[in-house]
């Protein structure tokens, strides 16, 4: 016949139990911040060869539109010519600066694993008070 456990083993079966819970749900919170570590990483390095790629067609496309103005203008206003256009894509440049900024003080890293152990906190802490 099988003897019972005695509260020590019944409280040290609780505590391993509790414990392989833990690291459980540990190991599936780190895997989500691995996962989405990984995915911004791609997502980072679409944006910036893409980002690349518009910039330097942008250029091209502005030294382009810029002699094509200058050009236009030579014989009258040249040096307005330019200055207009120096000042267009410095304004332009300007905007863009800030607009990116803006973009870049988003906090979009690892969002939904802080979610997910803000839950994991809050169902602990009610847990707690029942």
């Amino acid at each position: 016949m099988a003897e019972s456990q005695g509260p020590a083993q019944r409280l040290f079966t609780a505590g391993k139990r509790l414990l392989g819970s833990l690291l459980a749900t540990g190991e599936t919170r780190l895997r989500l911040a691995v996962l989405e570590l990984e995915e911004e990483r791609a997502r980072l390095v679409t944006l910036l060869l893409l980002a690349g790629l518009s910039l330097l067609l942008l250029l091209l496309g502005l030294a382009v539109l810029t002699l094509l103005v200058v050009v236009m203008f030579w014989d009258s206003h040249r040096l307005v010519a330019i200055g207009v256009s120096a000042l267009v894509l410095l304004g332009s440049g300007t905007a863009l600066a800030l607009w990116v900024r803006q973009l870049a003080r988003r906090r979009t890293l690892l969002v939904s694993t802080l979610k997910h152990l803000a839950t994991d906190r809050e169902l602990v802490e009610r847990s707690r008070h029942d």
